[in-house]
């Protein structure tokens, strides 16, 4: 009772004490208001915003107040708190009695369990020979055979799907296939479906169809919407693209996806219900889950390991409920139906022998531009020879069946650009027809056909198995790394023209960060004015947001981000990525300076003059970005500095200023920051001497705008770099005026580099500069050795090419630069470093001295150039002493985490996989984790190894239809970070393969890395008027939960208008306990799945909260949430609301 009535007291005089600051503070600032609050629209709009000033600062003071209770309130009961602090669970994976109190995140991998029927594909893989014996007609197969009366009680039911697959760039630009072929097959399309009702067709790429759309009138729209309601025309997968699953990561996958739903809703009023995936090069379970997640029920897949076709054909397996490696539910389970044969043509569609289908493509018909390669043309169908040419293909069709478990039968019929002419779809589907009308003559051939849209099969097959009471099995994994054919393993296409791939990034996070602060600009105008600012462009920006979404989702198309269109439509993508960052930057800094302005009523928006610039800029679609030197003077030079996570962060600030001393300071408090004026290097051992690099530690609240002021100062050697050069037998002339610079002697030269900060110490060689080894302030140390190496490729005509990685016979050959390399090493108050400068890569490895996260890992940075090289790929390659065996795990798509296996009966090539993001080796102490702000090929070739593929330069074409080489290299940037942890407990077994997840801190390491700080600079001129820091939430988000965006929706009634909706997307992360955070993390995260979105956006206002599927449909929105009732996050799944915020 006593201690109760102590707390009361306690908390009371807390509360007390606030008020009497605050109402002390307000009447201060009563008399302090500067007097540039005086404008020219009268002393009305005057007081009014005086009067919201002081609104403005009771608010945030409230807000401080709020903070203070919620300090005291938890420090009193620390046992009520749903969220967790970083650290205080200090549970391993094998602590049973502390596992219900385990974070969500790391509970997940130990609920896992598996039904009879599963498939694991890391099993099938360990199981298949990977021989290549001729299968007959079916080369890659084998022969099919069956009796005839298999479909007496249940006839074969087929549904031919007429399609046309139309790449938005390839060998041609967009606008060029658009004007070339696709409007065509469009314009056809209206005429020839509405002339016969029993016609049908399927549409995958959103970006033409809307582009189409815009170029026919009302009548011919009105005459679409018919066709779809009808059924004769269907919307497959819906994305604005069919994206690579390969290099894009889960942001852009989204928003590809959302932009085609939103437009298809918009338009046409309707929703996608089934995947198709024909021509990507190998398939990911994050699209699945994607297109599970928007609603869709069903999915078709087609570049799949010829091994692994076999394989599941033999055993019926086409078929499966496709399911997340984590998910020990059906929750995420889809539908997934696996193309069998080599192509998604028609010779390879219509059943196991090329050479019959073939001859049922009427387009090949003789006389024509296209003819068949087996040398027997196809016959338009007569009443002579019907009855010989539907038995020859019903033969095939029965082959085909016996390869599923139902006796409903898929039959695509269509292939690149299909469709263009008036004749082929007379061809085709005159010819089917009467097909057709034979089978429907002849009942004793047991087989109704028709053509059909995948709606109209899964709704067939989905009523067939249910009548027979058949389920289809279940499968966990990924189909990476396909081959086609023999050893010809598509893994060069993971890093080929990795220069767009780093683009391809940028631009996603310039989006990510320009959607979320436009979208709480728009929210504080409204709270502000109640409207939007009629000097403020929302409309102008929206377009340019909407043409953001719309670039970056063109790029995920399967020949776009995976670098294998030709050379002038790479040009023609790198263009629009490039216009879309400048365009994404004007938004930023509108929206910036709206919110950074004290008096709002000073904002004026001036394109040509905008208030700020950006601190970063590229001069061309294939430019590396260049700093601009920032003038310095006595007057105090704004930078404003954006942090776009959810995440308090400490990070080093970056500026290019023209003096050797400089001074930060907060431009709110005054107080000074930790600072390092650095050499900015011309070549490699001469440094300007007009520019200098100014780094400082920015204390970043999350979404948060902060102001900092740069002044000229006095040179000061405490905050200066000091430089120490290495080079082996040849000690170079450095040429550094302003910086203390030292050349080792006598046994100096011999002793290791070493660089170290308060959680990590680095050793590297005295001779190459390269790392070698590091330890943890824990005492765990382990060998990490960097070394760079050159693959060649084949003698023989099958060569490496943009698709393909053929490497030589010899395998690796040790990078051997001519000379040794200059090494370059820096030490100071705010970072430490390491420069190697080889011929073909400039190799940096960096410290951060930080106290937060930040601080435990290594920087490393490559900027690659190989122009110079013939048939070469260049390799980074990490060797330590970490006994992982032959398994390791890559990330797919920057979602999830799978395990791979390194197989010594699968050729070199096919061991290489996909990293979106990440990568790791582990054993039962220890994990070595590269976490990469690009996506590239990795592998694992020997225990303890990791190796990235960083450029290549082949001087061929591979065969797969591009017609050319890649030959088109730039100067390349690559970064990454080096993570080493500890770890404690095992991990679990889930059907042979482990569920394993990034631990918390290389999750938040890879936010960071993904989503760095955003610097803006304010005009020099002193008539700047006041900026205040703009903090839009209270405390960062729990460390497990992402803010995956935060985007304004469309205006229903106003199109290319912005709504008062914003999508809310937020990805709870599934996480490592055995790498267990310690108390330096600094974070929360829930014990529970059920959230209070109200409390964790505070002081953000929900007006309105639904939750909606991931592509944000409206008939997928739930009823209207009560805005404090918890929402369910749970790990690894992506949650999305419609909200309005207030």
């Amino acid at each position: 009772m006593k201690r109760n009535r102590l707390l009361v007291l306690l908390a009371g005089g807390a509360f007390c004490v606030a008020m009497m600051s605050l109402y002390r503070m307000l009447t201060l600032t009563q008399g302090a208001e500067p007097q540039y609050l005086q404008t020219p629209a009268g002393p009305v709009d005057s007081d009014l915003s005086h009067l919201q000033q002081q609104m403005d600062k009771l608010e945030r003071l409230l807000s401080d107040n709020n903070r203070l209770v919620a300090t005291l309130r938890d420090s009193l009961f620390p046992r009520q708190a749903s969220w967790v602090k970083g650290g205080a669970p200090n549970v391993s994976s094998g602590s049973a009695h502390r596992k219900a109190d385990a974070p969500l995140g790391c509970r997940l991998a130990e609920e896992m369990k598996d039904g009879a029927d599963g498939v694991q594909l890391l099993d099938v893989y360990d199981l298949l020979p990977f021989d290549n014996p001729d299968g007959g007609a079916w080369k890659q197969g084998f022969e099919i055979s069956y009796h005839g009366d298999e479909w007496d009680e249940q006839p074969l039911e087929l549904i031919l799907v007429p399609h046309s697959h139309n790449d938005p760039g390839w060998l041609k630009t967009f606008d060029n296939y658009y004007q070339d072929q696709t409007k065509h097959i469009l314009n056809n399309m209206l005429i020839k479906l509405t002339e016969d009702s029993r016609r049908k067709m399927i549409w995958a790429e959103i970006s033409f169809f809307s582009k189409w759309w815009n170029d026919i009138d009302e009548q011919k729209r009105a005459m679409v919407k018919r066709l779809v309601g009808a059924g004769q025309l269907e919307l497959v997968t819906g994305g604005w693209v069919m994206a690579d699953e390969a290099n894009s990561h889960y942001f852009a996958l989204l928003d590809q996806l959302m932009e085609g739903h939103q437009w298809i809703q918009r338009h046409l009023g309707v929703k996608p219900s089934s995947g198709w995936a024909v021509d990507p090069f190998g398939h990911s379970p994050s699209m699945a889950y994607l297109l599970k997640g928007a609603g869709l029920s069903n999915m078709v897949i087609q570049r799949v390991h010829y091994s692994v076709k076999k394989h599941f054909a033999r055993q019926q397996t086409l078929e499966f409920q496709w399911r997340q490696s984590w998910d020990s539910s059906p929750r995420s389970d889809i539908r997934c139906h696996m193309m069998p044969f080599y192509s998604y043509d028609v010779p390879h569609t219509c059943g196991p022998n090329p050479a019959v289908c073939c001859q049922f493509d009427f387009h090949r018909l003789q006389g024509g531009r296209v003819s068949c390669p087996w040398k027997t043309p196809p016959q338009p169908i007569t009443e002579q020879n019907v009855r010989e040419r539907a038995l020859l293909l019903l033969d095939q069709y029965r082959q085909k069946s016996r390869l599923f478990r139902s006796s409903v039968l898929l039959v695509p019929l269509g292939d690149d650009f299909r469709f263009v002419e008036s004749s082929e779809w007379d061809a085709q589907f005159v010819n089917y027809q009467a097909l057709f009308n034979y089978f429907d003559q002849h009942p004793e051939l047991h087989v109704k056909a028709r053509f059909g849209t995948l709606s109209d099969y899964f709704g067939a097959l989905h009523r067939r198995l249910n009548a027979a009471g058949t389920t289809l099995p279940t499968l966990r994994g990924d189909f990476f790394t396909y081959a086609d054919r023999d050893d010809h393993y598509w893994s060069g296409y993971f890093t080929s023209r990795p220069f767009y791939k780093r683009l391809d990034r940028t631009l996603e996070a310039t989006l990510r960060a320009t959607e979320i602060l436009f979208s709480l600009t728009l929210a504080e105008m409204r709270r502000f004015h109640g409207r939007l600012v009629a000097d403020f462009p929302a409309r102008e920006h929206f377009r340019r947001l909407t043409a953001g979404r719309r670039n970056l989702a063109l790029f995920q198309h399967h020949d776009a981000v995976t670098g294998t269109a030709r050379d002038p439509v790479v040009v023609d993508y790198g263009t629009r990525l490039f216009r879309s960052i400048l365009n994404l930057h004007q938004v930023l800094q509108s929206s910036a300076h709206w919110l950074l302005l004290l008096d709002k009523s000073q904002y004026h928006y001036d394109q040509s003059k905008p208030f700020m610039q950006m601190d970063e800029v590229m001069s061309a679609q294939d430019a590396l970005p260049r700093k601009t030197p920032l003038t310095l003077s006595d007057e105090p030079r704004s930078l404003i500095v954006f942090n776009p996570t959810e995440q308090l962060r400490s990070s080093v600030v970056s500026v290019v200023v023209d003096s050797p001393g400089a001074r930060v300071v907060d431009a709110e408090t005054g107080r000074p920051m930790t600072m390092q004026i650095s050499a900015v290097w011309a070549e490699p051992s001469r440094a300007s001497t007009e520019k200098f690099q100014l780094d400082f530690v920015a204390e970043l609240p999350p979404l948060s705008l902060v102001v900092y002021h740069v002044t000229k100062a006095s040179v000061d050697s405490d905050h200066r770099s000091r430089y120490t050069f290495h080079r082996r037998g040849n000690p170079p002339a450095v040429q550094s005026k302003h910086f203390q610079v030292s050349l080792p002697e006598g046994p100096e030269t011999d002793a290791p580099l070493s660089l170290s900060n308060k959680h990590v110490q680095i050793w590297s060689s005295p001779d190459t500069g390269l790392l070698q080894k590091l330890q943890l302030r824990s005492g765990l140390v382990r060998r990490v050795q960097v070394q760079f190496l050159w693959y060649g490729t084949r003698t023989h005509p099958e060569r490496s090419g943009a698709y393909l990685f053929l490497p030589g016979e010899k395998g690796d050959q040790p990078y051997s630069p001519s000379e040794p390399p200059l090494v370059r090493v820096s030490r100071g108050p705010v970072f430490s470093d390491i420069t190697s400068c080889f011929r073909h890569v400039t190799h940096t490895v960096r410290l951060l001295h930080l106290d937060g996260y930040a601080g435990r890992s290594l920087e490393i940075s490559n900027t690659v150039d190989i122009r110079s090289e013939v048939n070469r790929e260049l390799v980074m390659r990490l060797v330590s002493d970490v006994a992982n065996g032959n398994r390791f795990h890559t990330d797919l798509n920057g979602f999830q985490m799978q395990q791979r296996r390194t197989l010594s009966k699968l050729p070199l090539q096919a061991n290489f996989y996909p990293m979106s993001s990440a990568a790791f080796l582990q054993d039962a102490a220890s994990r070595v984790s590269l976490l990469a702000a690009q996506s590239q090929a990795v592998a694992s070739l020997r225990p303890g190894e990791l190796e990235v593929v960083l450029d290549r330069r082949l001087q061929q074409d591979d065969n797969r239809g591009l017609g050319q080489g890649v030959t088109d290299n730039k100067l390349t940037a690559s970064l990454y970070h080096l993570l080493l942890e500890d770890r404690r407990g095992g991990a679990q077994e889930v059907g042979g393969a482990s569920v394993e997840h990034l631990s918390l801190l290389a999750h938040l390491t890879s936010l960071s890395l993904s989503h760095p700080p955003i610097t803006m600079v304010a005009p020099s001129d002193s008539q700047v008027p006041k900026l205040r820091p703009f903090l839009p939430l209270r405390s960062s988000l729990p460390c497990d939960v992402h803010l995956l965006n935060l985007k304004t929706l469309e205006d229903s009634k106003e199109a290319e208008s912005p709504s008062q909706e914003v999508a809310l997307l937020l990805h709870r992360k599934g996480f490592d306990c055995s790498s267990a955070p310690d108390l330096g993390l600094q974070c929360t995260w829930s014990v529970h799945e059920e959230v209070n979105l109200a409390d964790l956006f505070f002081p953000l206002h929900f007006r309105s909260l639904r939750r909606s599927s991931l592509t944000l449909l409206r008939e997928d929105d739930q009823p209207e949430s009560a805005r404090q009732q918890p929402a369910r996050l749970r790990p690894m799944e992506i949650s999305a609301f419609r909200v309005e915020l207030d």
